[in-house]
């Protein structure tokens, strides 16, 4: 399938789809990679991967710097984890840190957001 082709039977301009192939722009929402999907006959699950949604996700709630930090990072760890220079036991030290940093970073936010916004602990 052609770009202009796939951009017709999504309804957006090939230039779009350039873009997008290029990395120089993401889809802004969910019903864009739904379309997208839609047109090349796969799911929005075959079609997005896991870090893709954590990218979409950080642009949805933070712009499109926290899109790019959060794609930054994600390369990273991806790329310290496929390079295959640590042991096991060192990519598990790596992973259990980052999962502490995060819950550590999410327990310390807690309390600049709203009380009407919480959840139940």
């Amino acid at each position: 399938m052609t770009q202009e082709q796939l951009a017709k039977a999504a309804g957006m301009t090939a230039r779009t789809i350039q873009n997008y192939e290029m990395g120089a722009r993401r889809p802004k929402n969910d019903t864009i990679i739904e379309k997208l999907a839609a047109a090349i006959g796969c799911t929005y699950e075959e079609l997005m991967g896991i870090s893709d949604v954590y990218i979409m996700d950080a642009q949805a709630k933070g712009g499109t710097q926290a899109a790019r930090d959060v794609e930054a990072l994600v390369e990273e760890v991806v790329g310290l984890f496929a390079g295959g220079s640590m042991d096991e036991e060192s990519m598990d030290g790596v992973y259990r840190a980052l999962t502490e940093a995060y819950w550590e970073a999410k327990d310390r936010n807690r309390k600049y957001t709203p009380k009407k916004y919480r959840t139940q602990d």
